[in-house]
Parts: C-alpha cells; structure tokens; sequence
C-alpha cells in the first residue's frame, strides 16, 4: 500500500511532466528550418596508395628511432586493429617520406580528396558550384593560407556572396558539428544550398618518434574524405536521401583529463605527433552518456520514455539493486557508429545493447577503409545504402567521437528507399567477410608475449 501511494505521489506528476516535454520538444523540432541531404560522395583513393599490413610492418621498420618492445607494440596493434589490407594512405608515406613531409604534400593530399568528390557531386546531382550558398569545410590537423574553402570557391568558380567556413582541431566529430552549421544557417537563410568538405590530413602528421602514446595513431588513421550536398528548399524533398530530426553536441573540456585524453603535441625530443592517452575509453563513456541523456526525449517514442520512467521510479522505491535502460531500438532503425576502433564500437554497442548486424556497417567499414577521421560515419551510411538496409521512413542514429573531448550525434529520416552502390560499389558483395582476422597473425604470432608497459593502449 505504502509503494503504491509513493508511486501515486511521485510517478504520476513525472510521466505528466515527461509527457509535457515531450510535446515541447516535438513542437521546436518542428519549427526548426528543414535540413536535407541530396548528396554525398565518399573518396576512394587510386590503388596506389593501399596499405596492406606487410607494407605497414615495413613502414614500421623504416623508423630507426623504434626499439624492439616499440616495433612489438606496433605489429600487435595492426594485427588486432580489425583494419583490413585495402585501407589507403598519404603518397609520402607510400613513398618513404614520412620523416620529412611538406607543407605542399598536405596540400595536395587535400586538394587530390576535394576536387574528385566535389565533381561527382556536381555531376550526379546536377547541382552548378554557381548554385551554392554556404560551403563548410573540416580539416583538423592542417590548417593553410589561404584557407581551404578559398581554394575550393577559386577552383570552382564559385559566387562573390557564398558563406564560407573553415574548421580546424575538431577531431574525429567536426563532420556533424559542420552539419549542425549548416543547419543553424538554414535557420536564417531561407531555400540555400550547402555543401560539408570533410576529411583529415594525414600526410604532414606521421609521427616518427618512439612516444607509445604517439605512435599509435600512425596504426589506426587512414585517408579518406567525403563531401555532402544539403538543402533546406522544400521543394527538392523528393529528391532528398535524409531529412535531419535532431542533433545533439556535447563537450566535455571543462574535465582536464577529457581535454587531454587526445591531442596533438610534441614529445621530449621535439618530434609532433597525435597524442591517446590510457583515459581515452573513459572520456569518451562520459561524453557518451551524457549525449544520449540529451539525445533519448528527442530521439525515443513516448511510450520508451514512459516505460523507463515507470521502471526508475519502482527500482528506486524497491530497492532491490536493478536499473532500468533505455532501449534505443524503439527509435531508431540503423546505428551509424563512428569506427574509431574495435573497442570505440564494442563499447557503444554494448551500451545500447546492439546485435552484430547493428554493429556490422561500423566493423566492415573499419576493415574496407579504417578510420578516416570525421568523414568515417559516411562510409558506413554508404555501406548501409550499399546493402539496401535504407527504407523510406527508417531512422538512422548517426555518432561521432573527437578531441576535446566531444561526442556528438544526430537522427536522420530515410526520406525514400536508398539503394546507390556509391564508394562500395566494386566490394560490397565481399562483406562480411568470413572472417575479419588479420592473415598476417600466424607469421606475426610472436607479437603477443606482452610487454606489461603497452597494456591499456593495444585495444585502441
């Protein structure tokens, strides 16, 4: 008797106020300026520049400042990276010039990933560069002048009045924080076009000391790069892939250790690299969780929300140890986890409870391609697409980790069935493959008599 007055008391008035909120959020979503993808176009670099895992053990070699534990530690981390042997990489280091790279290099590693994915785009949509409004462009570690939308409005021609932007330092998460520009701008500027540029530099960030925090990232970056066309014109909803329902960005620099956990620096001897340190998996938790407490109201049916808060209140008041959670699944269709690692994904697929075929664009995209930075989440759309999995009023979340450490995420609507072959075209009958095993663990077997001073960096 006594738990039913509690609950009478307590869980009532919060499902009335849960309700409430929701209707609220419902109503300034949909005030919100519409958002819509026409486009995207993913890079594929020239076979040339593929990087299987014996030409990665011979760029391992190259390094004279490695001693034996440091060249171990390597190996063990292509191994087990669950990167597969067609990722792609920078021409200096196919080359055998990543010791010494110049500023012309990034430059042209850049230029190679904008200029190919912004002529499909044109192309195929039908789009004039004369046409566009606003152009946003992300590149973290490699900031030029002139900056890189000015190369792409003088490349293409592009009008006097277009709305420029360049972001920098963003991380593994500035593609959706481009998106959520975007987005805002539509808010003000009524049937404009934009296009997102987004990729990473490799090229002139190879870290060639002997730092394990440093040389990690050597391992699991690789190059790649999208290009995306949006609208907020009405009018062009038919021939719209996506509409955005909501996006949420959180940002956990205020913690000293998430604001350190990665980023770029030099070691002792002077030597810049990109720093992952061992907090890495907690930030990016915590930067996690507090996401979906924003993301959950906006992005779950009421009925989810409801059943959650029915089931806090009577764990609380029993006490008997158990915790309710929120299944996203009621919500969401298609899981676009950002590929940052093996354990970047096991850990968010445990957190929602996810099956291996949620999980499967994220692993087979890692494998393909590897981690290309904050274009990597368009890859596994593009697999998803390639698959046909994408039905017209599906819901596809969308994830992003970076540094700083952010998280940040977005729900799409499918606004018609998707079925373009795109950057997966030529392979994706390939995946999944049997087996994601790396071919080279019998001959590399040696490699996993431990060195205790690695542990807790090898699953990154």
């Amino acid at each position: 008797m006594e738990l039913l007055i509690m609950m009478i008391l307590y869980l009532f008035p919060l499902l009335f106020l849960l309700f409430l909120l929701s209707k609220i959020a419902n109503q300034y979503w949909r005030g919100q300026c519409s958002c819509y993808i026409l486009r995207y176009e993913c890079f594929k670099p020239s076979d040339e520049r593929k990087m299987n895992s014996e030409f990665c053990g011979e760029i391992i070699k190259r390094n004279k400042n490695l001693g034996h534990q440091e060249y171990k530690f390597l190996l063990r981390a292509i191994v087990s990276s669950s990167i597969g042997e067609e990722t792609y990489g920078p021409r200096t280091i196919i080359d055998g010039r990543e010791d010494c790279p110049c500023l012309m290099d990034g430059i042209q590693e850049m230029e190679e990933f904008f200029y190919k994915t912004l002529d499909n785009l044109f192309e195929k949509s039908g789009i004039s560069p004369l046409d566009v409004d606003v152009l946003v462009v992300n590149v973290s570690m490699l900031a030029s002048v002139l900056s890189w939308s000015s190369r792409i409005i003088n490349h293409y021609k592009m009008r006097n009045d277009i709305k420029a932007f360049n972001l920098s330092g963003m991380g593994c998460s500035a593609s959706l924080i481009s998106i959520d520009l975007v987005r805002r701008i539509f808010n003000s500027r009524k049937n404009s076009l934009a296009i997102v540029v987004t990729s990473e530099s490799i090229a002139p960030n190879w870290y060639s000391g002997n730092d394990k925090s440093m040389i990690l990232s050597n391992c699991l970056f690789r190059s790649g790069g999208c290009s995306i066309l949006l609208t907020n014109n009405k009018a062009l909803k038919g021939q719209s892939l996506l509409k955005l329902k909501c996006l949420i960005r959180t940002h956990m620099g205020s913690s000293d250790e998430a604001h350190s956990c990665c980023m770029q620096k030099e070691d002792d001897l002077g030597r810049k690299g990109f720093h992952l340190s061992k907090s890495l998996p907690k930030a990016a938790n915590q930067a996690f969780t507090e996401n979906l407490r924003e993301l959950a109201p906006k992005a779950l049916p009421l009925r989810e929300l409801l059943r959650y808060t029915a089931l806090s209140t009577f764990f609380h008041y029993t006490k008997g140890g158990f915790k309710a959670k929120l299944n996203f699944k009621t919500g969401v269709d298609h899981f676009c986890l950002h590929p940052g690692g093996t354990a970047m994904i096991d850990g968010v697929a445990k957190s929602l409870e996810l099956s291996e075929s949620d999980m499967e664009p994220a692993r087979m995209t890692l494998h393909r391609f590897g981690n290309t930075s904050a274009s990597s989440v368009w890859y596994v759309l593009g697999y998803m697409e390639a698959k046909k999995r994408l039905k017209k009023g599906d819901r596809v979340l969308m994830i992003s980790f970076g540094a700083g450490f952010k998280c940040n995420s977005c729900m799409w609507d499918v606004v018609r069935d998707l079925e373009d072959g795109n950057v997966w075209e030529d392979c994706v009958s390939l995946y999944p493959p049997k087996t994601l095993a790396n071919p080279f663990m019998e001959k590399y077997g040696w490699i996993y008599q431990e060195d205790p001073t690695t542990r807790g960096w090898s699953s990154w």
